[in-house]
């Protein structure tokens, strides 16, 4: 966990939650919302000076392990030139993890799905990572150096 994680999760800890959640389900939604909110900033703070567009969106899931009940949670897209890179959240409860964003690369008029993100990934706390469609059980830790390696493909060759 880099010094920054930790300084963020001391403060956060310094604070009592300023909303009671009825359920964990409730809870769990909360955090994935504010998760990707800051995922966002750190990545306007990572293409500051780029000619790289961030633009928030809303997506809305429906998640069957908690009654099929609806919830909107942000999503994120990079825009450059003619190309485009979606964060678009999938899932809060899957196999081992807890709040799944898919990335995928918009070109020529086609949609590659490229890498997964996971916010909590067994005992893995921090944002994860794994390319898409594999099934291994050890996700990558992601940082910045990991953003930029899933957003390479936003530049066209």
């Amino acid at each position: 966990m880099s010094a920054k994680a930790r300084f963020l999760k001391k403060l956060q800890h310094q604070h009592p939650r300023s909303a009671a959640f009825d359920t964990k389900a409730e809870a769990d939604i909360a955090a994935f919302r504010q998760r990707i909110s800051l995922l966002h900033e750190s990545m306007d703070e990572w293409l500051a000076g780029t000619e790289i567009r961030t633009e928030a969106t809303a997506i809305s899931l429906i998640e069957f392990l908690i009654g099929g009940s609806a919830f909107s949670v942000p999503g994120i897209n990079l825009h450059y030139a003619q190309r485009s890179i979606r964060f678009t959240p999938i899932f809060l409860y899957g196999q081992g993890v807890t709040g799944c964003i898919e990335v995928c690369l918009t070109a020529d008029g086609k949609i590659s799905p490229l890498y997964r993100l996971f916010m909590r990934s067994g005992e893995q706390d921090n944002w994860t990572w794994c390319p898409a469609g594999t099934q291994n059980g050890n996700p990558a830790r992601f940082d910045e150096e990991a953003f930029f390696t899933m957003i390479a493909s936003l530049i066209p060759e």
